[in-house]
């Protein structure tokens, strides 16, 4: 049990450690390539901080514990609404001036309306796991034009605040140059790819030893563990007053962790998912999202999220840890 509770522990480390390297790797090298800011934002960075819950979805599948993976997506996507815009918003009050985000956050929306219905019969199979990784790659491609089409502003109109954001924090990711950005890509997903396969082991045998499920164990310990890079990259970039970013942040990794870290493991070890996911864990996560939506549009002007909101969040996603533990009790 100690072994596994340490390689839990050293696991979530290099996990967060090497997802940031191999973010900023791909980031850098991306910028050398002549990709604009925005894109590269929207996409690599977005994205990126689900590496971890698609790597240790993906290692948990091939290890036989599809409940763990799906577990992991749908607690992550809960956590990093009630957790990780929770807290961010306690830190400081939360502004979307980004006509990009406000039709991300009805995309983020459908896609996990999507893993709703495709889990609606129990049955996680290959069919499901293809129509979603396909789902998320039009999504990229929508992306991608989304940000190509809102780089070409007429001379003398204003940018879109997230493309501003953007430019500024990945201004020194071109300092890095190009042979260690190549490095870094590559040693980041190695340790990512290691550092998943010794959480999951650590995971599991927890798991096991102390009678609680894996998909328990998933939505808990693993989802909080995975949400770390999105925690740190949202208060980052709070502090720095990029306010879209950190929002940003979480709308791309929801979409990414209800279309690729649900579609993923489906296609690699198709499976059934326990009736606990319909009845309990998928409507917390379709209540907390449109909650989001309430708590942001409840008030004229800008999109906001106040540290009130903040608090209600955050009150929510412990109520929910608590409720699962005592049931796993």
């Amino acid at each position: 049990m100690l072994q596994a509770i340490l390689a839990i522990l050293i696991g979530f480390i290099i996990l967060a450690w090497s997802a940031d390297r191999f973010v900023n790797g791909a980031a850098a090298l991306a910028r050398h390539l002549g990709i604009s800011p925005l894109i590269v934002g929207l996409t690599i960075v977005g994205f990126g901080t689900s590496a971890p819950e698609l790597v240790v979805s993906a290692i948990a599948a091939l290890s036989d514990n599809t409940n763990l993976a799906v577990g992991n997506a749908i607690g992550s996507n809960i956590a990093n609404i009630g957790l990780v815009l929770g807290i961010t918003a306690i830190i400081a009050p939360l502004t979307v001036a980004s006509s990009i985000l406000k039709r991300e956050y009805p995309l983020m929306l459908a896609a996990m309306a999507m893993v709703f219905v495709v889990l609606i019969d129990g049955q996680l199979g290959l069919l499901e796991g293809i129509i979603l990784f396909t789902s998320l790659l039009g999504v990229l491609a929508w992306t991608v034009f989304t940000g190509i089409r809102e780089g070409r502003n007429a001379p003398g109109t204003i940018d879109d605040p997230l493309e501003t954001e953007f430019e500024s924090e990945l201004a020194l990711d071109e300092i890095m140059p190009v042979a260690r950005a190549v490095f870094w890509l590559l040693a980041g997903g190695i340790l990512l790819v290691a550092s998943s396969r010794l959480l999951v082991w650590g995971a599991t045998t927890v798991a096991t030893s102390l009678g609680i499920s894996d998909l328990i164990i998933g939505l808990t310990v693993v989802a909080i563990g995975t949400s770390l890079p999105e925690v740190a990259a949202s208060i980052a970039s709070v502090v720095k007053g990029e306010n879209d970013i950190a929002i940003g942040n979480v709308l791309g990794s929801n979409i990414f962790n209800s279309l690729g870290v649900i579609g993923l493991p489906a296609i690699i070890n198709p499976s059934v998912v326990g009736s606990e996911v319909l009845y309990r864990d998928l409507p917390v996560m379709m209540a907390i999202a449109i909650l989001l939506y309430i708590l942001l549009y409840s008030h004229k002007g800008k999109p906001a999220l106040s540290r009130k909101s903040g608090f209600f969040l955050l009150s929510l996603y412990i109520t929910y840890l608590v409720v699962l533990g005592i049931q796993a009790a």
